[in-house]
């Protein structure tokens, strides 16, 4: 591996082909493969491929004799555990529809998720039973809730569920294009919006990881929601791979130094928020870490400083990558075996095209700055229910991903803002990333959100917030002098608000449309 801050090569390549086939056929393929074999390890119990595969075969039966059929609905609604990934598994060989809902979404967004999706059953943990069942009571479709871990009334108990079912069960020959997964995203403004994604766009998305990235069937832990199509893509990719793979509820940093430590782990797909948790605790010496030989990141950008300091304090380089949930997520990623550009989110996965657009749908030469598009068979149907949405995100066959970015001579891509985001100042273009790097390469901060608030005089002008370092203390004309050193007068922000924690959303990413609201 060669890491470079700077200049590099490297190229792309587009694999082709696929098969007609039920997601689902991904595990069952597995255990051909590979044999019966300790697939998952969940808070320190085992679990092979084959005794997964047999509750899936199970609760499939099961949600067919409570109703379920081809096409219909299933909301999947808790955190990372066993019982979730077999709920996939289950919904998809019996030809329904995965709908996982992230479970810190407030009432109202749960509700208009029931309610949109037109699901049927809801399969989620007892921990959310209060909004699961508020929102089931304004969505008359939905028939019934089953309980992963306890029993109540007016409500399915999932182990009796599975325990009184048949395993004998027949995959439903799924059409290539048929729907799998209605995966509802946040957005920047708005109601939760669905996307929609085929059989064939997950398995396609899977199968070019594991051509891109060329590993075995390396051993990895991941605390990625599995509500998340980051998540739901490292999914798949291990089946592909036939990988072991520990899985956290949820993350927290000594836990997953204490896994790393026992079970030694090659791999981890993490975001930009764990590493910054990583590289502040201070118990990272009391555990051997040295098994991780790839640090993947995604969903988030990650900074500079992030990268540098992870680097020297751990001996170890992060990959970091990039992917939308409209594309099945996981698009692109520094290379395993080869060059790193830091700064980078990398070259294409295998199969997948990536350009830059102008506004008038023109590709942009190598250097320039424009929309970053993508296009290949991982792309979305639609969004459900928003035809006019989806004719503008798809327009001409390429998706139009909001990202502003350039794509160097060597095929690597760097994003260098959200075009939302964008902060117009005089008619100027500010990216308030390159604010934000500068923020964070100041040793008292831990984490920076830049945007833009109205000003009389130039329209917008810049605000930025900052998290300190445990124990630090600054004051905002410090933030600002250390600004005005790195960038001209008219980047360096007009204010800095100092705040406790970053709003943001369950992968780390921060949530700037309420950093404007503290505006």
């Amino acid at each position: 591996m060669v890491e470079e801050w700077g200049e590099a090569s490297g190229s792309s390549q587009i694999c082709t082909g696929g098969a007609k086939m039920n997601v689902a056929q991904l595990a069952e393929d597995n255990i051909k493969k590979f044999g019966e074999h300790v697939s998952l390890i969940f808070e320190d119990q085992e679990f092979t491929n084959v005794e997964l595969d047999r509750m899936a075969r199970k609760l499939g039966n099961g949600l067919k004799r409570i109703g379920v059929k081809r096409g219909d609905m299933v909301i999947v609604q808790s955190s990372n555990c066993p019982e979730v990934l077999q709920s996939f598994q289950a919904v998809w060989k019996i030809g329904a529809v995965i709908v996982p809902i992230n479970f810190l979404m407030g009432d109202e967004e749960t509700i208009h998720i029931y309610q949109d999706s037109g699901a049927v059953v809801v399969i989620g943990s007892a921990d959310f039973l209060e909004k699961m069942e508020g929102a089931k009571a304004k969505a008359p479709n939905v028939k019934n809730l089953i309980l992963i871990d306890k029993e109540v009334p007016n409500a399915l108990y999932y182990p009796e569920l599975v325990e009184e079912s048949s395993e004998e069960l027949e995959m439903v020959a799924t059409d290539d294009d048929e729907l799998a997964i209605l995966i509802y995203t946040a957005g920047t403004t708005g109601r939760p919006k669905g996307v929609m994604l085929s059989h064939y766009a997950l398995y396609y998305n899977a199968k070019m990881q594991q051509e891109t990235l060329n590993m075995g069937p390396l051993p990895s832990i991941s605390s990625l929601p599995l509500c998340h199509s980051y998540g739901i893509a490292s999914m798949n990719t291990t089946s592909i791979m036939g990988a072991k793979g520990i899985l956290m509820r949820w993350f927290q940093v000594e836990e997953f130094f204490r896994l790393v430590d026992k079970y030694k782990p090659t791999l981890t797909a993490a975001v930009p928020m764990m590493y910054t948790l990583m590289l502040m605790s201070p118990e990272a010496d009391k555990y051997d870490l040295s098994s991780i030989k790839y640090w993947v990141s995604g969903s988030a950008p990650l900074s500079l400083e992030t990268a540098r300091a992870f680097k020297e304090k751990f001996g170890a380089t992060i990959y970091e990558g990039w992917g939308l949930t409209e594309a099945g997520a996981n698009n692109s990623v520094n290379p395993l075996d080869g060059t790193v550009k830091i700064g980078s989110i990398g070259l294409p996965m295998k199969g997948t095209e990536i350009k830059i657009f102008d506004d008038e749908d023109h590709e942009l030469p190598v250097g320039e700055e424009g929309e970053i598009v993508m296009r290949g068979p991982m792309l979305m149907k639609g969004y459900w229910n928003l035809p006019e949405e989806t004719a503008e995100a798809l327009r001409g066959g390429w998706l139009r991903t909001g990202d502003i970015g350039y794509i160097d001579g060597d095929g690597y891509i760097f994003i260098t803002e959200r075009k939302k985001d964008l902060i117009i100042k005089a008619g100027e273009n500010i990216f308030p990333r390159e604010v934000e790097e500068v923020l964070m390469a100041h040793p008292k901060v831990a984490e920076v959100g830049v945007v833009g608030i109205k000003d009389e005089v130039y329209g917008e002008n810049i605000k930025a917030f900052v998290v300190l370092k445990p124990g630090e203390q600054a004051t905002e004309e410090e933030m600002i002098e250390h600004c005005k050193k790195k960038l001209t007068n008219f980047k360096t922000p007009k204010s800095v608000q100092f705040i406790e924690s970053m709003p943001k959303n369950i992968m780390g990413k921060v949530l700037k449309k309420e950093l404007r609201k503290l505006g």
